[in-house]
């Protein structure tokens, strides 16, 4: 039986080096998390959200999968939007994607890969949306432009889920963000996608 010893000893010198900065910090995070923020990201190991923001564990609510996408049948990505937003009350609901995203690539291609196949298959779909604009782009231009337009469409998916759309009608104070990472210099982009209510979803996807 194989045991993953090096990955415990690296947890004791994380733990330990945490506590010699801060000795109340996990007495403290282990009495409630009180995050701002949901971050809806890929399960790209590159791209890890707490990092990339700089936040330490207990701001930032995460669910990840493959090309982050927001599907209103997955109860899964559901229920983690409706347990920040009804319980967490988080004040904003960040769909982070990025440039060179696998799964991306694989939805650009028409080889089978298995059961990803089916989830892919809502990426495809916003590569149909916008096949004019995608056309017209070399190949690398056009996988970057699918990533940006891919979380484009899942920000507005998250926008129009039923728990969004309830939180916005309560009058909560909750923001839907569209932004993109890049693994080459570690920045990320605002897509200028910002809704905070159900009436700036309809100008801005009219």
């Amino acid at each position: 039986m194989k045991k993953l010893t090096h990955l415990f000893e690296r947890n004791v010198a994380w733990a330990n080096e945490i506590k010699e900065k801060d000795p109340d910090f996990f007495a403290q995070l282990s009495k409630q998390q009180a995050p701002e923020y949901l971050w809806i990201g890929c399960s790209d190991s590159r791209v890890p959200a707490n990092q990339i923001v700089a936040l330490p564990p207990g701001e930032v609510f995460v669910h990840r999968n493959i090309a982050n996408v927001v599907v209103h049948t997955d109860l899964n990505c559901l229920s983690v939007i409706q347990f920040a937003v009804d319980v967490l009350k988080v004040k904003h609901i960040v769909v982070c994607g990025h440039y060179g995203c696998g799964g991306i690539k694989a939805a650009m291609n028409n080889e089978e890969h298995g059961l990803i196949d089916n989830w892919l298959r809502h990426i495809k779909d916003v590569d149909r949306f916008h096949t004019e604009e995608l056309d017209a782009l070399e190949h690398h231009d056009r996988l970057n432009r699918l990533c940006e337009l891919n979380v484009l469409e899942q920000a507005a998916n998250v926008c129009n889920t039923s728990v969004v759309q309830n939180a916005w009608k309560n009058g909560a104070d909750l923001s839907v963000h569209a932004w993109i990472y890049s693994i080459k210099n570690g920045l990320l982009r605002d897509l200028n996608l910002s809704v905070s209510s159900c009436k700036e979803l309809e100008e801005k996807t009219a």
